[in-house]
């Protein structure tokens, strides 16, 4: 493990609120999944691919998919049952269906890919990297859904009702008892060290995607059935399990973790970035569980030394 340099090269300047870039969906054998595409602006990048967390979506990395479209040709995928993609096949939203989704979007590319996870989509990278390191050039983990021996002290009550029969219920009508704007509101508090860094657009967008997704069908079952995924991986994945996988790990892998993150403790970082030879750690005070939105420039110059890194040594 070593510390992350920051890359000193140029960042471009971002617009105020940058609107989510454009996608459209693919048809893949695990289902259907909606991807976002970003736009390079340099002859000769590398592809990219963006994994969003629990809840979350491929406008989870906007912001930092702009700010290395000089590096890279970055794709960020709607997971099944999130963001515009529908859920799964046979509603199947385990781990081992998440992977499988990654590894056909990268086989589709036909070429390895920088890979880039945010907390459920960290951990979904992480095994992928693990797994099928040939189809990866670099690794980033930020705030990645590793299990430890419990959670931070300030995480979302509702999660744990989640998990339990018959109480599930009273917690999605609890959620559904809240207004789009308080529910987005809620999931900034819980996933930002600092909510008044979200521009009013942002938590505009936030809360029109809240107000979307209230109306699908499967908003809640995809919801629930995705932490039941993960909660079952834990307990089921025995040898295959995410610390041990990590200790495979043999691409250039760089750590991201916020200090103030409420959903995935902080103490896990050094303990991870330990476990896989040669990884990076970047930790960044006063951030919360999205280190790619909350601080998007710091990341991008972690992101930015770690591919420059793995082009040296690529090259010599």
């Amino acid at each position: 493990m070593q510390v992350a340099e920051l890359s000193a090269a140029p960042l471009p300047e971002l617009a105020d609120v940058l609107p989510p870039w454009p996608g459209q969906t693919v048809i893949l054998a695990s289902g259907e999944v909606f991807l976002r595409r970003t736009p390079t602006t340099a002859p000769d990048t590398e592809p990219a691919l963006y994994v969003h967390g629990l809840g979350g979506a491929a406008t989870n990395w906007t912001d930092l998919a702009a700010l290395l479209a000089g590096r890279v040709s970055g794709q960020a995928v709607d997971l099944p049952g999130f963001g515009q993609s529908p859920p799964p096949p046979r509603r199947d939203y385990s781990i081992r269906a998440r992977v499988r989704t990654v590894v056909e979007l990268i086989e589709r590319g036909g070429a390895p890919v920088h890979l880039l996870g945010n907390s459920l989509g960290g951990l979904v990278s992480l095994i992928v990297a693990a797994t099928r390191p040939e189809l990866l050039r670099t690794l980033t983990l930020i705030s990645p859904a590793v299990p430890g021996r419990r959670l931070p002290a300030r995480s979302d009550p509702t999660l744990p009702l989640l998990l339990v029969p018959g109480l599930h219920r009273i917690a999605e009508r609890r959620l559904m008892r809240m207004s789009p704007q308080e529910r987005a509101q809620q999931v900034i508090e819980l996933c930002f060290a600092d909510p008044s860094r979200i521009p009013a657009q942002r938590l505009a967008e936030a809360t029109e995607e809240v107000a979307r997704r209230q109306e699908l069908p499967w908003v809640h079952d995809a919801l629930t059935g995705s932490l039941r995924g993960l909660v079952a991986y834990y307990l089921r994945a025995g040898p295959q399990g995410p610390w041990r996988l990590a200790r495979s790990i043999d691409v250039p892998t760089l750590v991201i973790w916020g200090t103030e993150d409420r959903l995935v403790s902080v103490s896990l970082a050094p303990r991870l970035a330990k476990a896989i030879t040669g990884s990076r750690l970047l930790v960044l005070p006063g951030i919360g569980h999205t280190a790619q939105l909350e601080d998007p420039r710091t990341t991008a110059r972690a992101v930015l030394a770690l591919l420059d890194a793995s082009a040296r040594t690529t090259t010599r």
